[in-house]
């Protein structure tokens, strides 16, 4: 038997208050964030795949497992797969009519129909705008959720090596908007789109109605920085983890480039 995923703990926590809509959200969440493996009917070839089919009550779904383990167990063997994050897997399968069988026989067994997997694809599409102007006041973050701040943490911690660190401050800028900015530092050059994705997510998730949160990216050498290391809420990414593949290059790990069902 297995340990109790993220998946499991999230999907606990959804029937556990059924009508609870930010919890269920946390749950999608922490779908769309997941490493799964997808049930295929032979081995890939290239960036083509064919997912196997399975039919209940007049829905197609595709049968996917947040771990090997799993996959092996309900095959009762091998059996070929593709690894593919969440929102790989939710854009890839976007308006084709077929929904999700996610981890039949775990704790966290559930069917998400086809129209479920059309909005995760449509929500994780979404991203703030880039600021460019740059705050002429800074403070401390006020009147914000802790549902928000808790899911920057944990958000922002699936995101290592893309940025050092990151500040949320309440700015103000010239001509008078006020607003609150999380400020990313050092980023990698060309993460600051997947940063920005992952920022309107954290926001989208915490179930924060009409929220607003600007996004802009900082050399630790900017003078700016020196001002939000001061009042602002710090959050440290963490280090990358050693990969024996480059990120990304795997099909379905780029959410910009979904492998192509054959």
């Amino acid at each position: 038997m297995t340990e109790m995923t993220p998946l499991d703990a999230a999907h606990a926590a959804m029937e556990a208050a059924p009508q609870d809509d930010a919890v269920r959200l946390r749950f999608y969440e922490r779908l769309a964030d997941s490493e799964l493996f997808l049930a295929l009917e032979g081995e890939p070839g290239g960036d083509q795949i064919t997912p196997r089919i399975f039919p209940v009550e007049d829905q197609s779904f595709v049968l996917v497992f947040d771990s090997e383990e799993r996959l092996a167990d309900f095959a009762e063997g091998t059996a070929p797969y593709a690894v593919l994050s969440g929102r790989g897997l939710a854009a890839m399968l976007s308006s084709q009519g077929i929904g999700l069988a996610v981890n039949p026989g775990a704790p966290s067994s559930i069917l998400i129909p086809a129209e479920a997997v059309d909005w995760l694809a449509d929500t994780l599409s979404e991203a703030p705008e880039e600021v460019e102007e740059t705050p002429e006041a800074i403070a401390p973050p006020s009147g914000l959720p802790e549902a928000l701040i808790t899911a920057l943490d944990t958000k922002l911690a699936t995101a290592g090596g893309l940025a050092r660190l990151a500040y949320l401050s309440a700015v103000t800028y010239a001509g008078g908007r006020k607003s609150h900015l999380l400020a990313f530092v050092d980023p990698v050059p060309g993460a600051e789109s997947a940063l920005a994705r992952a920022a309107g997510e954290a926001l989208t998730f915490s179930g924060i109605e009409a929220g607003v949160m600007d996004v802009g990216f900082f050399r630790a050498s900017d003078p700016v920085c020196a001002k939000l290391a001061k009042t602002g809420l710090r959050f440290d990414l963490p280090e990358p983890a050693k990969a024996d593949h480059v990120p990304g290059s795997a099909p379905g790990m780029d959410p910009d480039m979904p492998p192509k069902l054959r």
